[in-house]
């Protein structure tokens, strides 16, 4: 007898209804898709840790901000597509502030979410030089961004950091650079899906790789100061989060306000240029766009605008005043959004306690954090077996192999977590466990 809270027939006959191919390979939206599907049929709840969406209430200062811009008439008028003077000179202060480097307001550009900030980034990096047109992950990572080269037909290079932490970087990143056609290096810190973090040495050894072979360093910062074992987020005070922009001159910073600010359903975000970078001539730029051929200048009048025509004005307003309260140090983001890692903690403790294990489990000098993602293996399945068994009791997640690991096993979000719902998850793990004895 099994203690399955779904029966197989069930779940196989809604992923027939939903056309989904492959279950143990499917998609953030078509895992989430079955679980509402069987929520609905059945009225029984799941435990939700596929969607990275954020589980906390937006912020009240930017929301406060927005509706007071909307007052004074903002909505009437096209933004610029550079950005609000007010949200670009906060976003200025805000990385000083947190990360203690200098970029300019002029080379910090509001996008439309991260999705944006990448996929313009793509766009300028890889048709800056010619032949320098490939891009190389840093695996694992954020699926989508691929599917963006897939939209502008460009190619990738990719693998897996786990065996590769360290001085092992090196040789790794150096047998793909050595070719040639690399433009941008993209990875995210910290890591979704496994939430490891790179440190400083690995970070310096990506930034002079990065100028030695003229690659555009793209780093994904949407967890900004969310690696909670460091006291990060007090503004103009270390200890400060690693960053590649201190090893390169290479390098575009992706900063969302979707998880530190919870500011996710307004879609904003930032790519901060380093300003060598944002005012660097490139020829063939000119030639392409007929434009001035300035990186930055491409990268907003000739790329940027033809994807989104600039962002909503009202959120840049609020985005801006977010920045700002942080900066001055009347917002504590950082400690709104240590909630993730309470919710992780006690998730794994569960998981772990009825014969799980943790996947990505070190750093290069210590174990893994707590914070909005966490990584499961069971025994010896596979991540696409133990995505579709979770399913059956009740839990939804995504199988590592979509997100570019070559480990078995699956992400695990903790943002949609409740207090009602530990207890339902320890007697659902504890099934799990009296079914798949080790």
């Amino acid at each position: 007898m099994d203690h399955k809270v779904f029966n197989g027939e069930l779940v196989d006959q809604v992923v027939k209804d939903l056309q989904i191919a492959d279950l143990c390979n499917a998609t953030i939206g078509e895992v989430l898709l079955v679980a509402s599907r069987l929520e609905e049929i059945t009225g029984i709840p799941f435990i939700r840790m596929d969607q990275g969406s954020p589980g906390l209430d937006a912020n009240r200062i930017g929301v406060e901000a927005e509706k007071a811009a909307l007052d004074r008439g903002v909505g009437s008028q096209y933004p610029a597509a550079a950005g609000v003077p007010e949200l670009k000179e906060q976003a200025s202060r805000f990385v000083k502030a947190f990360l203690d480097v200098d970029i300019s307001p002029m080379s910090c550009i509001p996008t439309a979410g991260g999705v944006a900030a990448s996929f313009s980034s793509f766009i300028a990096c890889t048709q800056r030089i010619p032949g320098k047109d490939k891009v190389l992950f840093i695996d694992p990572g954020f699926p989508i961004q691929k599917s963006q080269l897939k939209i502008l037909g460009v190619g990738c290079e990719s693998f897996d950091i786990h065996d590769f932490r360290g001085e092992a970087l090196r040789g790794k990143m150096e047998s793909f650079l050595s070719r040639g056609d690399i433009a941008a290096i993209v990875y995210s810190n910290p890591n979704n899906p496994a939430w490891i973090c790179l440190e400083e040495p690995e970070l310096a050894i990506i930034g002079e790789l990065a100028t030695g072979y003229d690659a555009v360093v793209m780093e994904d910062l949407a967890y900004f100061c969310m690696d909670f074992r460091s006291p990060y987020g007090k503004p103009y005070s270390p200890p400060y989060p690693p960053t590649v922009a201190r090893y390169t001159g290479n390098y575009i910073l992706m900063l969302s306000s979707s998880k530190i600010f919870s500011y996710a359903g307004q879609r904003m975000a930032l790519a901060c240029i380093s300003d060598s970078l944002f005012g660097r001539y490139y020829p063939e730029l000119a030639r392409r766009y007929g434009d001035s051929g300035i990186f930055g200048q491409t990268f907003i009048a000739s790329i940027l605008y033809m994807i989104t025509s600039g962002c909503t004005a009202s959120t840049q307003y609020a985005y801006a005043g977010m920045l700002k309260a942080s900066s001055d140090g009347l917002l504590d983001f950082n400690a709104d959004t240590s909630e993730y890692a309470r919710r992780a903690h006690r998730m794994k403790e569960i998981f772990l306690r009825h014969g799980f294990h943790i996947v990505y489990d070190m750093d290069m000098t210590r174990p893994v954090g707590d914070g909005f993602f966490f990584t499961l293996g069971y025994g010896d399945m596979t991540g696409g077996e133990l995505l579709k068994e979770l399913l059956y009791y009740g839990v939804s997640c995504i199988n590592l192999s979509t997100t570019g690991s070559l480990q078995q096993g699956v992400r695990a979000c903790t943002s949609r977590m409740t207090e009602d719902l530990y207890p339902v998850l320890e007697e659902r793990m504890a099934a799990f466990e009296e079914d798949h004895r080790l």
